[in-house]
């Protein structure tokens, strides 16, 4: 019997200088690790919504966004006896470097231009709903 889990991706982003930047975080197992949005487990009974606020609040401190965007683009896997699937948002917020509180499960972060996101991102997934993210924001 295959076990259904939910989780969600979330690329907080904000503008400086009329331009995206997107908060990458590298995970704190060491040279293991990399970079990565914020993504975590949707509890049992949770809304995505909420899902997406209380990890977010978690990992970086910020608890609203400005804007909130579906991208629309379920990622669908099987790992072992589990079948998973990641929700990805965009999370727009105008929250300073100052203001973040970075979980003890993060190591490090960074905001970075479109450019230089893309190719940071490890996974394959990651890099293409950064793309369409990217190409939402520039369409508005």
């Amino acid at each position: 019997m295959t076990e259904l889990v939910h989780r969600i991706r979330v690329f907080v982003y904000r503008y400086e200088e009329r331009l995206p930047r997107y908060l990458l975080l590298r995970g704190s197992q060491g040279i293991e690790s990399f970079w990565t949005p914020i993504h975590g487990p949707i509890g049992f009974g949770e809304k995505l919504e909420s899902a997406i606020r209380r990890e977010v609040m978690e990992d970086i401190g910020v608890s609203k966004p400005s804007q909130l965007i579906d991208l629309e683009m379920p990622a669908r896997w099987l790992v072992g006896d589990e079948e998973v699937v990641e929700w990805n948002f965009g999370f727009h917020t105008a929250a300073a470097n100052a203001n973040l509180r970075l979980d003890k499960r993060w190591s490090e972060f960074r905001w970075a231009e479109f450019a230089e996101a893309y190719p940071s991102l490890e996974l394959e997934h990651d890099r293409a709903a950064i793309v369409r993210l990217h190409t939402m924001l520039n369409a508005a």
